[in-house]
């Protein structure tokens, strides 16, 4: 297949993180990307035909670096995989009936926590990591009660040890899902890594989610071949802050010994673009079904999926 419409990678301009935007959030709440986005210098492009009225794929952008790294976030690049940590973040709610008081005037009061749909995607688009999810959540709605804790946990101890054991309960539970052999990697994954790897240029996959749950899902997914093959892989368990922190990336960074201004990430929202901008590297968008109508003006391109993006289209000069 012929490549066409080469991407230049462009240089990103740092910024410092923005304050949070309410009052009232916790001091570890980023501002919601929905309604705002970091501001950092804008990139020259030239856009080609709009994909839909709200989203644009960006063919070239100005300013060249050298590639020498692609760096792949995990879930919604690799694989589609948001609704999956819902069913069991919702599988563990009911497993410990976790109860929150804020739902205790309505008819459902009786009933386990469970997250919709709508909500779970502000929500995984507003915070990265699983745990300050539900501590954020609980935060906000009131300490549950549950099998784990008779009454809402007080200490801090208490409240620890109430979001480990269901983090870990869901993390097992979304195993058992991912080796269902349901799942499968989205489009043009695979052959993206193989083109790079091809080509001589080094390979990293950088998620926020448990390791555990991370190596499973490469294993099943891309094989264990490319997996063991991967020059760098991070999960959250290895850096303190979640993104939009830049953290994860530039611990690749530095384990790969490539400068940030010669990786290429691939995201699929604004909370992994920040990160990837703050951390001074290029940011190409691969944007699901819960992430589509974010605003992505700092990504040098967003696609789908990758099913149309090959590697000989990356210029790197």
């Amino acid at each position: 297949m012929a490549c066409s419409s080469m991407i230049t990678l462009s240089r990103p301009t740092l910024s410092p993180s923005p304050s949070s935007s309410s009052s009232t959030a916790p001091s570890f709440l980023p501002p919601n990307p929905l309604c705002h986005v970091t501001t950092l210098r804008r990139f020259r492009t030239f856009r080609s035909k709009s994909l839909s009225s709200s989203k644009k794929q960006l063919s070239a952008v100005s300013a060249s670096a050298s590639l020498q790294a692609l760096v792949f976030d995990c879930d919604g690049v690799i694989l589609e995989s948001e609704h999956l940590h819902r069913q069991a973040y919702n599988d563990a709610f009911a497993h410990f009936n976790v109860r929150c008081p804020s739902s205790s005037s309505s008819d459902e009061s009786q009933q386990p926590l469970n997250w919709g749909i709508d909500f779970y995607d502000q929500l995984q688009n507003r915070i990265g990591g699983g745990k300050p999810k539900m501590r954020w959540y609980f935060g906000e709605h009131g300490w549950p009660i549950s099998t784990i804790f008779e009454k809402p946990p007080e200490a801090d101890e208490d409240r620890v040890k109430l979001i480990d054991t269901l983090q870990d309960w869901k993390t097992e539970r979304y195993k058992e899902i991912i080796k269902s052999g349901t799942v499968e990697p989205r489009p043009g994954v695979l052959r993206l890594m193989d083109e790079a790897k091809a080509a001589g240029k080094k390979l990293a996959v950088c998620s926020a989610a448990t390791k555990s749950s991370v190596i499973l899902c490469l294993e099943n997914l891309i094989g264990i071949e490319r997996f063991q093959s991967l020059d760098c892989f991070l999960a959250g368990d290895d850096v303190k802050e979640k993104k939009p922190d830049p953290s994860i990336y530039l611990t690749a960074s530095n384990r790969l010994g490539v400068s940030p201004r010669d990786c290429l990430v691939v995201e699929d929202s604004v909370i992994g673009l920040q990160a990837a901008t703050r951390a001074g590297m290029s940011c190409v968008i691969s944007y699901t079904s819960s992430t589509a109508e974010q605003d992505f003006k700092d990504a040098i391109a967003i696609y789908p999926d990758l099913s149309n993006l090959r590697f000989c289209t990356i210029h790197a000069d």
